[in-house]
């Protein structure tokens, strides 16, 4: 199966770097991290395009099923650049969240508006800061259990920490003091792209400009350091943090589609910058 979707192309190709495996079966792509099965978009089917009918989309989630038997959530991605959410409005009746993500690019980047020079920023590098990274996103967690919750953010950043080492990219830190308040990854991907993950900024530091900081300094080491000719990203356009890429340079290339379905006690979420 041939991808067509930047978003997707750049998401394999990260989860591929990260362990993942993935199986082309012709008509879709079984995405599979058996390392962290409640990792939702570490284990999920991509189709070539939305199912048009109920049978067939019924006949999608069947397969789920008997790919992942054990799993509780369901995840089905459809490859493609322009697609809406309404192209989803069956799996919506069936209590799915449907999703039309936007993929932002950049080839250049800009200061932000407010940039915040009490803070640093590097690379995490020491145990000490790879256990911030995961307390940094146990603090950002407003929805799910939070012992399940660890156990798949520990995973996560386990796998973040190798992709560094590994001399992929590196995973990145606002520090004020010697806590870590900010952070986000970015790791090069299919030769000319780089690709940005989980932009998080500790609650209680909001809005004082470290996450445009942060990410316009990131933006210009994947530009020059990492060989970078452009840099992708996947926001929620009904989130206010696609304000702040925008104001650094992205801008909108497509959309990415998806259906989800939590277990009955969820305790992770999509992993999505």
């Amino acid at each position: 199966m041939e991808l067509t979707s930047l978003g997707y192309r750049t998401d394999l190709a990260l989860l591929r770097l990260g362990g993942t495996l993935i199986e082309d079966r012709g008509d879709h792509l079984a995405v599979m991290t058996p390392d962290n099965p409640t990792y939702w978009w570490g284990n999920f089917l991509l189709l070539h395009e939305v199912p048009t009918t109920q049978a067939a989309a019924q006949a999608w989630l069947n397969r789920f099923t008997a790919t992942f038997p054990n799993a509780e959530h369901r995840a089905l991605g459809f490859d493609g650049r322009n697609g809406t959410v309404a192209e989803l409005d069956w799996f919506s009746r069936q209590g799915f969240t449907s999703e039309a993500l936007v993929v932002l690019t950049a080839t250049e980047v800009t200061p932000p508006a407010s940039r915040n020079g009490q803070a640093e920023y590097r690379p995490l590098s020491s145990d000490e800061d790879w256990q911030q990274s995961v307390e940094l996103r146990m603090r950002c967690n407003e929805t799910y259990e939070p012992i399940a919750h660890r156990q798949y953010v520990t995973a996560t950043v386990r796998t973040n920490r190798a992709l560094t080492e590994a001399g992929h990219g590196h995973w990145f830190g606002a520090f004020l003091g010697d806590q870590l308040v900010s952070q986000m990854g970015l790791f090069a991907v299919d030769g000319e792209l780089a690709r940005f993950q989980s932009v998080e900024t500790d609650p209680d530091h909001r809005r004082q400009g470290l996450a445009g900081s942060l990410l316009h300094e990131v933006s210009r080491y994947g530009l020059t350091e990492l060989g970078a000719d452009q840099l992708v990203m996947v926001a929620d356009p009904d989130y206010v943090a696609i304000d702040l890429y925008r104001s650094v340079g992205f801008t909108e290339t497509e959309t990415q589609l998806q259906v989800e379905r939590p277990p009955a006690t969820p305790h992770v979420g999509p992993q999505h910058t």
